[in-house]
């Protein structure tokens, strides 16, 4: 294989040095996107030129096809597939593909050199034979674009780093890109379970009506007419998003672990020709993704740098006219983790040494928010790359000319300062449809927009907003409020 790019030479020759200096478990790192299916196919025909038998293991079963046809197209005809039923079933070809829950349930064939994608997953019975006697001499070597997991350093010796995302970038292999932040959802009662946020408690904080329709009027405005993938908490979430997408008359798929092959193939074909804009997905499009995405949706937040690394890595790869991706942040985390292109170790955690964890305070500053234009801008960087926004000290005394406005009290002329328009349509929105369930007089839904935000919705934004599909929780809970108040004063005047 000689059109291998520069890194992908050096990292085979790293390896080769490790392997001859007596090492028999190599993590190798390569950014997503580095082509680490075709360093493995170089790898793999050395093998097989020797005459040695080698297995290649994915995560999962639905991977098994699409790796085989990656390797047919790279030259290596010569395989076989280890899963029940298969009609590549070949015992006898000195190349075997697997996922590991098929090697849980069978023997596993000899072979002399075993690589595995994703090697930074936790997995039980990888771990047995990582460590077992039987496969002490035979030699192992891992792929994984984010080998950060704790304990990871206690079943493979030696870590080689390919490429990172930031050098990829300065070389062209990869797409540079944008941040934009426009909303994220209040954390302050979503808890943490293991070593990331509690999804339960995450899928209601991000569940919000005005959070939703944010997401969708952002993408409307920034990002239509770029391929998008957005990543949400859970399938409620996800569908949600999906909907309001469709209501937006965006074309929207939708696809979660339930999805069938079939449906997920349907799914690449239409959004490849064009026939869905978004598709929205839980945790199925992380890994084994290499579809031409120009746009992601981040509307799960999460405090794992590897997912959060594995997701941006879905929109870098580079494409014929695609200038950069466009990463809208809808889950805080950029702002908590920084810049993808920030996140970096050189070592293996072996679960007892100061290395790689989840959500770990970093000594490098982080990204700020544009207060202008949301764009992410560097840490020590004070003009908006994006719209030249710069803040400036401002003095303590304000002078305002223009027309008066009638308030009905410094809340509500507050709260209409700082919600956005998103906000405001999602409020509009829940009252009229409050109102026509109810049977209340036309006129109610404007009376009570004007007595949270100090203005009647004559707005073009918000005068033509239709009754929305429900009552959002929390818009529900104001009203309630509101009337037990009037109840209140009016027992007060009676008496």
């Amino acid at each position: 294989m000689t059109d291998l790019r520069p890194y992908q030479q050096k990292a085979i020759h790293d390896v080769i040095q490790a392997l001859r200096q007596g090492e028999k478990r190599i993590m190798l790192q390569a950014a997503t996107g580095a082509g680490k299916t075709r360093i493995a196919g170089a790898m793999l025909q050395s093998v097989l030129r020797q005459g040695k038998r080698a297995i290649f293991t994915v995560p999962a079963i639905s991977l098994v096809d699409q790796t085989v046809q990656s390797f047919h197209g790279l030259g290596i005809a010569d395989i076989g597939v280890l899963q029940a039923n298969h009609p590549m079933t070949a015992p006898h070809r000195r190349m075997q593909v697997a996922s590991l829950q098929t090697l849980r349930r069978r023997e596993v064939p000899p072979c002399d050199f075993w690589l595995i994608d994703e090697a930074h997953r936790q997995d039980k019975g990888l771990q047995d034979i990582l460590s077992s006697d039987e496969w002490a001499g035979v030699p192992f070597v891992g792929l994984s674009a984010t080998p950060w997991t704790k304990g990871l350093g206690r079943y493979w010796n030696r870590l080689i780093i390919a490429a990172t995302t930031s050098e990829l970038i300065e070389q062209g292999f990869l797409s540079p890109f944008r941040v934009f932040a426009p909303s994220a959802p209040d954390l302050a009662n979503v808890g943490t379970v293991g070593d990331d946020y509690n999804q339960g408690q995450l899928s209601k904080a991000s569940r919000k009506v005005e959070l939703i329709g944010d997401v969708v009027s952002t993408w409307l405005r920034l990002g239509k007419g770029r391929p998008t993938l957005c990543f949400a908490v859970d399938c409620a979430h996800a569908q949600d998003i999906a909907k309001a997408f469709e209501a937006a008359g965006v074309r929207c798929g939708y696809q979660d672990a339930h999805t069938s092959d079939l449906d997920r193939a349907d799914i690449r074909r239409k959004f490849h020709n064009g026939d869905l804009e978004v598709v929205c997905n839980v945790g199925t499009l992380t890994t084994g993704v290499d579809w031409d995405v120009r746009c992601i949706i981040l509307a799960r937040a999460t405090k794992s740098e590897m997912l959060y690394v594995q997701i941006i890595g879905r929109g870098l790869r580079t494409a014929k006219g695609k200038e950069d991706c466009l990463i809208l942040d809808h889950s805080g985390t950029t702002e908590r983790l920084g810049f993808v292109t920030d996140i970096y170790y050189d070592s293996l955690d072996d679960g007892t040494m100061s290395g790689p964890k989840a959500g770990d305070e970093r000594e490098k500053p982080l990204p700020k928010k544009c207060p202008k234009c949301s764009a992410m801008k560097p840490a020590g960087v004070r003009k908006c790359p994006e719209c030249g926004f710069e803040p400036v000290k401002q003095s303590t005394v304000h002078h305002h000319d223009g027309e008066l406005v009638e308030l009905s009290s410094r809340r509500t002329s507050k709260e209409n300062r700082e919600w956005d328009w998103a906000q405001k349509v999602a409020f509009i929105a829940s009252l009229r449809r409050m109102g026509q369930d109810r049977g209340y007089a036309p006129g109610w839904a404007a009376a009570m927009y004007r007595e949270k935000l100090g203005v009647w919705p004559n707005d073009p934004r918000v005068k033509d907003v239709p009754p929305g599909p429900y009552v959002a929780d929390w818009v529900a809970a104001w009203v309630r409020s509101r009337l037990i108040a009037y109840a209140r004063a009016k027992k007060a005047a009676n008496a």
